[in-house]
């Protein structure tokens, strides 16, 4: 499908400069503040986009039309209003537009390569993982769930590490960020360089035991940049598929009368404005095991990481 438009104004013009520090810091551009796209394609980003986007913003106009009418947008009962995305769609670049939030003004399916990173996230996490539900491996600060913990896996399991991963692991993460990165510049008219990594950015292995610890509790709704603070933009790899690996555990957005979900699938990306205008949560994972990558960017280099490395 193409790109969808739910409100707001225009986006800024692809491929927009990033002259000096001013520009670098930048907040996000007020339009494209939800962006979906699942990861199917590998090719380079359309020369022709701006045309492209007002062609299939009328075509798409017209299908939210009937959809609207055929009375399944109503909300539904377990209630969500929309669903975004199904499990069962293969889909292609989706974009919804909403108002951007004011929480910037502090600011001055990949196919070949899910499978690979979830046999990354089931190999690191089968170091450790929670007592509870909700276990998470960083690489980068090398954060790993341990009962009701968290330990520093590069210290607490030392050279048994590189028994774990191998450096083609750690270089497989640092070719899907930097397509998730290139991803959302390309949707938000920005450029990648203006982008920096930003801490936390962890693998999320989900399932139905109940919590130990408040970490274990990710079903609460919650704005990214109010938990995190640096974030900017919040991107996520799902690595196993809705109603088939696990069941619950979908994405909620919580929107003002309505909510709107995306149904998990292995190798869709679903990345969106970190602000108070993307209030979300997950639903509790009934059965089965959820996997994911959480990747997020930040538009203040001061708050920026690199890539991990294997220590």
């Amino acid at each position: 499908m193409a790109p969808q438009r739910r409100a707001g104004g225009r986006a800024p013009e692809a491929g927009g400069g990033v002259g000096g520090a001013e520009e670098r810091r930048r907040r996000p551009s007020r339009g494209f503040c939800f962006v979906l796209f699942s990861s199917g394609v590998k090719g380079t980003a359309p020369k022709d986009s701006r045309r492209k986007w007002l062609k299939v913003a009328f075509l798409l106009s017209s299908a939210m039309l009937g959809y609207l009418l055929s009375g399944s947008y109503f909300l539904s009962e377990d209630g969500v209003t929309e669903v975004l995305a199904h499990h069962g769609e293969s889909l292609p670049d989706r974009f919804i537009e909403i108002p951007c939030s004011e929480d910037y003004d502090s600011h001055k399916r990949f196919e070949g390569t899910c499978l690979l990173q979830l046999i990354i996230a089931e190999r690191g996490l089968s170091l450790g993982g929670s007592d509870g539900g909700a276990s998470i491996l960083d690489l980068h600060s090398g954060a790993l769930s341990l009962g009701k913990h968290f330990v520093n896996m590069y210290r607490y399991f030392g050279d048994k590490v590189h028994d774990i991963f191998t450096e083609e692991d750690f270089q497989l993460y640092r070719d899907v960020r930097q397509r998730i990165q290139q991803k959302i510049a390309l949707a938000f008219g920005i450029s990648s360089s203006s982008m920096y990594l930003t801490k936390p950015t962890f693998f999320s292995r989900i399932n139905s035991s109940e919590a130990k610890t408040t970490h274990d509790e990710y079903w609460h709704p919650h704005i990214d940049k109010v938990t995190y603070g640096s974030f900017d933009y919040t991107s996520l790899l799902y690595l196993s598929d809705y109603t088939e690996d696990f069941g619950g555990g979908r994405f909620v957005f919580m929107d003002e009368g309505a909510n709107r979900t995306v149904e998990p699938r292995a190798g869709r990306v679903s990345f969106f404005t970190s602000g108070s205008e993307n209030l979300h949560h997950v639903e509790k994972v009934q059965w089965g095991t959820r996997y994911a990558i959480t990747i997020s960017f930040t538009c203040n280099p001061d708050h920026g990481i690199g890539d991990p490395v294997l220590t």
